[in-house]
């Protein structure tokens, strides 16, 4: 028999990680009779007075929100870490150490309108949003070894308020999904003496299986080794490292770039389309002044949709007791957002 990628079953290789990615393609003809999602309309209004994150508003703690009226950054006001904490003490048994973790956790919304997301506001506010986040991130960076924003979008994956919103974590340490890919793009690099992801994004150029969007800054593809159903990857075509490298046109070109992505998921399902993202990139504080060459500056989206804006992909049972497992392959998947229209929301 013949190996056919989109009807074979394999293995992908995860270089940032080492983590094997479990590719089932046929899986997309059984039939589906587990739990469907209620889908994220837009049917929210402009302002909400009960909602916390909306200007004006006063929030559980009793501090009021000033009348903001484009971005607004606030302490989160329940916070996964502390900045004075106790330190544990050092624990000589190997099997169970303990190491200090202090940080900040802080918020940002995007938008005074609480009906308002990514791929709805204009490339002006994303710019705006865009800002704030290097505004943010050179505050903490001096401090802190890894400064983390992320953005989760629905609350099928976990967002507790549907105001268009971020998270800033500030850590005093380096978590370990970062620090793997820390290892394994300094290995490469020390190797090959080029960046993996400036090598990977030549590669997925010529080859043209997986590309999603392109532009003089950046590239969007759907990973080869990619582990959620829609998965993208954002990549710095620029050599940057950090997020506080980019120019003011890298800035309105990564605007442009996310609003076309969010807009092509929002349009796949014609549904709010849910997703969690981040960037990464090289560390900071003290390891700021260390050789990051390897480093290169990327945003990834994990996206839960499968089938439709109602059946998503579970990581559960073989995915959490041996490794991740898709079924869509990576090249299917970059072939119908290519194909999504991009430029026009839906409900435009």
């Amino acid at each position: 028999m013949q190996f056919i990628p989109t009807e074979h079953s394999h293995r992908r290789l995860n270089p940032l990680t080492g983590q094997w990615i479990l590719v089932c393609p046929h899986r997309m003809l059984r039939p589906w009779a587990g739990q469907e999602e209620t889908p994220q309309k837009y049917d929210l209004p402009d302002f909400d007075p009960t909602n916390p994150l909306c200007p004006g508003v006063t929030r559980p703690n009793g501090i009021q929100n000033p009348n903001y009226t484009s971005t607004f950054v606030f302490t989160n006001d329940f916070p996964a870490l502390l900045e004075n904490v106790p330190e544990p003490q050092p624990v000589a048994d190997p099997l169970f150490q303990v190491a200090p973790a202090r940080g900040t956790c802080r918020v940002l919304c995007f938008h005074p309108k609480s009906n308002l997301t990514l791929p709805q506001m204009n490339v002006g506010d994303i710019k705006n949003v865009i800002n704030e986040w290097i505004t943010q991130y050179n505050e903490l960076c001096m401090q802190y070894k890894w400064v983390q924003i992320f953005e989760n979008k629905g609350a099928s994956m976990g967002c507790s308020n549907p105001h268009p919103h971020c998270q800033i974590w500030a850590c005093s340490f380096m978590p370990s999904e970062p620090l793997m890919k820390h290892e394994k793009l300094r290995s490469y690099y020390e190797q090959h003496g080029r960046p993996l992801l400036d090598d990977y994004a030549k590669r997925e150029l010529e080859k043209n299986e997986r590309v999603v969007i392109e532009n003089p800054d950046w590239l969007v593809v759907v990973p080869y080794w990619a582990a959620w159903p829609f998965e993208t990857m954002i990549i710095s075509r620029n050599q940057n490292k950090r997020l506080n490298d980019l120019t003011a046109s890298q800035r309105e070109n990564l605007a442009r770039t996310m609003k076309e992505i969010t807009t092509k998921y929002d349009n796949l399902f014609k549904c709010s389309f849910p997703y969690s993202m981040g960037f990464h990139g090289a560390p900071t504080a003290d390891e700021e002044q260390k050789d990051n060459s390897h480093w290169t500056l990327h945003a990834l989206y994990y996206p839960p949709l499968l089938r439709s804006a109602t059946v998503r992909k579970f990581m559960v049972g073989f995915e959490l007791l041996n490794e991740p497992q898709r079924d869509l392959t990576p090249e299917q998947a970059a072939q119908r957002l290519r194909q999504t229209d991009g430029q026009k929301h839906y409900l435009q």
